[in-house]
């Protein structure tokens, strides 16, 4: 069952249990109106009744005596004064005989309908009213059974002298409660009907620009064309954010997607032109250099070179892969001074013309991996040394400010242009185009740079000036203030960049 379905089928229902208990709550009100009203009728009857037996009996009109007993002679109710009216009477007297009805009960069915009940009669001889509806044949009257007192002037007492029975017919209040009741059942289907037809037009209408993005989507997929996107409602509501998501989420994909394809062009690139090269000495080989002592030494250092440059690409594409997948690295305490020491003698033996120093050396403390540190090291002294021309310097520095350590490397070469300062980082990005690929590395070197210093929770930072040099830090947490979340800038320069970089 789709959504829109159970959409519908949950507002129908929901619905119709407000609906019926709208409906029974009205009939019932309705229902006790009417029997309140007919309830008032027979009170009134009653009132009626007693106002003219107690008009007519102000003055006893004979009595007898004997030695002990003396009794009062009283005139009756006036029962027959009920014979036009809806309302049926009888009176009986305390000893339940019946003394007076009204004529319109006739002898047949209604009258053994509104027989005497003993229960009752006991009951209402002690003073207590009695409302009952009763149900006899086709006969369904609502009846009172009230007493009736007289003031009796020889024992100064109210007594009570019988038994008022007052009833009504029920039929046109039947007639009304099921007409009532056709009412509200056929007015409730029809209602629901509509209310069924209206929520499937409502969710359709709902749930169409949701059906339009699912299509776009699918389209999108089907053709495979990542920079379609989906149009955005122009009102602001939960439909228009998540097409906006949606086509983030495309963007995000055909970045991604874009990067790949970059990324496998990029590789192909790197590894065909050493194993270009190595090819080519392979048939120099062939055809008979082996026999040539110096081309044959020749062939075989090129092809070292090649394979040592294969060697590092893969060994530095396995680190980015690895870092990629979230791989931890090791928690051990790694003194950076020491570290600095150990790169400077490594990259004193590259820097050949250039000119490499030490600045500031301050002693810090850091918990990671020392291995990955100073290989993110190397690669900024390496990528430095390149881009520095004979006579230029470059310079390691360690310095300790507000719980971080700041691993910086200055040179005084080329810098970097404005414009490649955002995609230095990139891997496989090279911000000098016109320079030979054998003249450096395969452009991963910064990108290891970043990968190394965010795995210790750190920040990489670039400042650079075209002419003048660049100057990279890596900022990293200190381990007596591991949870120090916002490093500080150094160094500050025309432009900086809070990245992590790719040597090129």
């Amino acid at each position: 069952m789709s959504i829109r379905t159970r959409l519908t089928v949950s507002y129908v229902g929901f619905f119709a249990i407000a609906l019926l208990a709208l409906h029974v709550g009205l009939y019932l009100i309705v229902r006790s109106a009417l029997l309140n009203s007919v309830d008032n009728e027979l009170r009134l009857g009653v009132e009626v009744l007693r106002r003219g037996f107690a008009e007519s009996n102000q003055t006893p009109y004979g009595y007898f005596r004997d030695d002990q007993l003396r009794a009062i002679l009283l005139r009756q109710p006036p029962v027959r004064d009920f014979e036009a009216t809806s309302l049926y009477v009888q009176f009986f007297d305390a000893d339940g005989d019946l003394v007076g009805r009204s004529p319109n009960i006739g002898d047949g069915e209604l009258a053994t309908a509104l027989a005497l009940d003993r229960q009752r009669f006991a009951s209402v001889l002690e003073g207590s009213e009695q409302i009952t509806t009763i149900e006899h044949g086709n006969i369904h009257v609502r009846e009172l059974m009230a007493p009736l007192w007289f003031f009796n002037p020889v024992t100064r007492r109210e007594e009570v002298v019988g038994v008022l029975q007052v009833a009504r017919s029920m039929a046109e209040t039947q007639h009304a409660l099921q007409l009532l009741f056709y009412a509200l059942t056929f007015g409730g289907v029809i209602v629901l009907l509509a209310a069924a037809r209206g929520g499937a037009w409502l969710t359709r209408a709902a749930f169409r620009p949701i059906d339009e993005i699912a299509q776009t989507a699918q389209s999108i997929v089907r053709a495979e064309d990542l920079s379609r996107r989906i149009p955005v409602p122009p009102a602001a509501d939960e439909l228009q954010r998540l097409t906006i998501t949606v086509n983030d989420l495309l963007a995000r994909m055909e970045e991604l997607f874009n990067t790949q394809r970059r990324f496998i062009a990029d590789v192909s690139h790197e590894l065909r032109t050493p194993l270009t090269a190595m090819q080519g000495n392979l048939e120099v080989l062939a055809r008979g250099a082996a026999r040539d002592s110096q081309l044959l030494n020749e062939s075989l250092d090129d092809m070292r070179r090649e394979v040592a440059r294969l060697i590092r690409m893969v060994n530095d594409l396995l680190l980015l892969a690895r870092s990629d997948a979230g791989i931890q690295i090791r928690r051990d305490p790694v003194e950076l001074d020491t570290l600095l020491l150990e790169t400077y003698r490594e990259l004193r033996l590259l820097a050949g013309q250039v000119h490499l120093r030490i600045g500031e050396e301050d002693q810090a403390v850091v918990t990671g991996d020392r291995d990955r540190i100073k290989q993110a090291l190397l690669n900024l002294g390496v990528n430095a040394i390149q881009h520095t021309p004979p006579g230029g310097e470059v310079t390691l520095s360690l310095t300790v400010r507000d719980g971080y350590a700041a691993l910086s490397v200055a040179d005084t070469g080329y810098g970097i242009a404005p414009q490649d300062l955002p995609h230095i980082f990139d891997r496989f990005y090279r911000a000098d185009r016109s320079r030979s690929r054998n003249g450096g590395g395969a452009g991963l070197g910064l990108s290891i740079v970043r990968s190394v210093v965010e795995a210790h929770s750190g920040q990489v930072l670039v400042t650079s000036e075209p002419g003048r040099g660049s100057v990279f830090t890596m900022l990293l947490p200190l381990a007596a203030q591991p949870d120090r979340t916002s490093p500080i800038e150094i160094n500050p320069a025309p432009e900086t960049v809070p990245q992590t970089v790719d040597a090129a």
